[in-house]
């Protein structure tokens, strides 16, 4: 097989959650037609492209398949007082919040390319975060037993400032994660964040005591995490 190390990198901005998921869905599908063609017809190979992608959601919450309806703890009424969505949605992981200053990241990668490992996925896409805030002074790890970025996860002040949730099939992945970073965080206050009901929430402008240059982090985020895939952005 041939190795694609290159990946195109695009920041939708601010965009509707139902737009970016048949957007992902598309070029998730595309990807997969190009590997079932390779397998049929290996004379004629082609190389799978990948794709990253950043992209901002307007106020919403997404379950995952794992995950309990009973998380979100408004009903129908409660979500238009907060001008909020709610999609059910074919990721991993159980129930979160997207919203306007958090950066959501959408690796639709063909790991092929990479390294055929999804818990290895998942924990280079972690380290990217945790290198990312340490560049901002902010110490960051994980939590055992659990996906995600944590502060403080050694102890009863734990909280999570980057959730994860990822959908992998014939290796090719899409959804991701989900980095607060002047998020606001109240819309937390009505769900039980992914399923954990014992622990907090927290962004860099939080942790930080002021607003962050969001555009900033976008620029380090990506660097770490062409660097520690070994992709070549474009």
């Amino acid at each position: 097989m041939i190795k694609n190390k290159k990946v195109h990198f695009e920041d939708w901005g601010l965009l509707d959650y139902q737009q970016a998921w048949d957007l992902q869905e598309k070029v998730f599908a595309d990807t997969i037609a190009i590997k079932t063609k390779n397998r049929n017809h290996p004379e004629e190979e082609e190389i799978t492209p990948n794709h990253l992608v950043f992209v901002e959601h307007p106020p919403v919450y997404t379950l995952g398949k794992s995950g309990k309806p009973e998380h979100l703890l408004l009903d129908e009424n409660g979500l238009k007082e907060k001008q909020a969505s709610y999609y059910k949605i074919n990721r991993g992981g159980d129930i979160t919040y997207h919203g306007p200053g958090q950066i959501v990241g959408y690796p639709i990668l063909d790991l092929d390319n990479f390294f055929t490992d999804i818990h290895l996925y998942l924990r280079t896409l972690e380290e990217a975060i945790i290198l990312t805030l340490k560049d901002f002074g902010i110490a960051a790890g994980r939590y055992p037993g659990y996906t995600g970025v944590w502060l403080d996860a050694d102890n009863h002040k734990a909280r999570k400032i980057c959730a994860m949730g990822v959908r992998c099939s014939r290796w090719v992945t899409m959804h991701g994660f989900a980095f607060n970073v002047n998020t606001d965080l109240a819309y937390f206050k009505n769900i039980v964040p992914c399923g954990i009901d014992d622990k907090d929430v927290t962004s860099m402008q939080r942790e930080l005591g002021e607003k962050v240059d969001i555009q900033k982090v976008k620029e380090i985020l990506k660097h770490h995490i062409s660097v520690l895939f070994d992709m070549e952005l474009y």
